[in-house]
């Protein structure tokens, strides 16, 4: 069978950034580090950082006081900020710069006097750090079909902003109903989407010409990865989210002669090597790569992390590169 891999796939810059957090400071200070919530949406990566010392909690209230502990990727509200500074806690900030950039574009639309309308998926945690983040009024609505069920003037002053890890198409047509329903309203391009979710999300359309078969690897609660395999089904190729290789199901592959092979901005190389070694064993591969979009962003890491010293009280540089 023939693979394509997409390019780019896989780790973005901001998960790159967050998982070296996590091991410069396992070597720095020594295990354990207490990492609140999943560094990022990967089972395989926060398992293999447990191996070297990192403990996982979703409450910090499980860190004991003083300890080194990291915030997600996924980013946190103030709340659990201002928790961390009561319990004494030395804080590593992961949080994505791009996401950063959201909280800080939502917090200017405050400033501004204008309603915040945020795009995205409740109970996800960065949509939970966003609002958490902002100190004003904020709606969340998922998608185009809940812009009418917003409980405002039509000539409110309102700003968007959204979720980074979205479909690109489906926001475009959010902010069209958007800009169609109030007189005042002002937000970021699609384009301010998080640039490695539209470089994937443009390399799965390009696949989708090409193959039979979509196969995404990435974890099943990973927000961007889900929406690679939705673009592979919008575009009428079976597409399947798949953790590993040891979820390949055979049956897919049926008459398949020329498949698709992504992977999610959380998923590390090593999987996808994984699946391609699951499917060698159904038959010779003959591998090829799209072309694509070489990613050569890199985000700052903490100072504490690459300069001498302690790690401080609540080191939050959400800033990036």
């Amino acid at each position: 069978m023939k693979v394509i891999l997409a390019r780019p796939r896989g780790y973005c810059a901001g998960v790159v950034r967050a998982v070296e957090i996590v091991e410069r400071a396992l070597k720095k200070y020594g295990p354990p580090v207490y990492v609140r919530h999943e560094i990022v949406h990967n089972r395989y990566v926060v398992e293999s950082l447990k191996l070297k010392g990192a403990r996982f909690v979703e409450d910090l209230s499980q860190v004991p006081r003083g300890a080194v502990t990291i915030f997600s990727a996924h980013g946190v509200s103030r709340s659990v900020e201002d928790d961390a500074k009561m319990r004494g806690l030395s804080v590593l900030d992961a949080t994505c710069p791009l996401v950063a950039k959201v909280h800080a574009q939502g917090q200017r639309y405050i400033h501004q006097g204008r309603i915040v309308i945020l795009i995205g998926h409740a109970g996800h945690p960065e949509i939970e750090g966003t609002i958490g983040q902002l100190k004003g009024a904020v709606h969340l609505i998922r998608d185009w079909a809940d812009v009418e069920g917003l409980d405002l003037p039509v000539d409110a002053p309102v700003a968007y902003i959204t979720q980074t890890t979205l479909s690109v198409d489906d926001t475009r047509a959010t902010i069209d109903a958007l800009k169609a329903r109030f007189s005042d309203i002002v937000g970021p391009e699609t384009r301010d989407i998080c640039y490695a979710t539209q470089n994937r999300q443009t390399a799965v359309r390009e696949l989708s010409k090409l193959v039979e078969l979509i196969l995404v690897v990435g974890a099943s609660n990973s927000s961007n990865s889900n929406r690679l395999r939705e673009i592979g089904a919008d575009a009428g190729i079976p597409s399947y989210l798949i953790a590993d290789g040891s979820e390949l199901d055979r049956k897919w592959l049926v008459g398949k002669a020329t498949i698709g092979l992504t992977a999610g901005a959380s998923a590390p190389e090593v999987l996808v090597e994984d699946v391609i070694t699951a499917l060698a064993r159904f038959g010779p591969v003959e591998l090829t790569t799209l072309p694509g979009i070489d990613e050569r962003i890199k985000f700052r890491l903490p100072p504490e992390l690459v300069q001498p010293g302690p790690v401080s009280s609540m080191a939050l540089d959400p800033s990036g590169g």
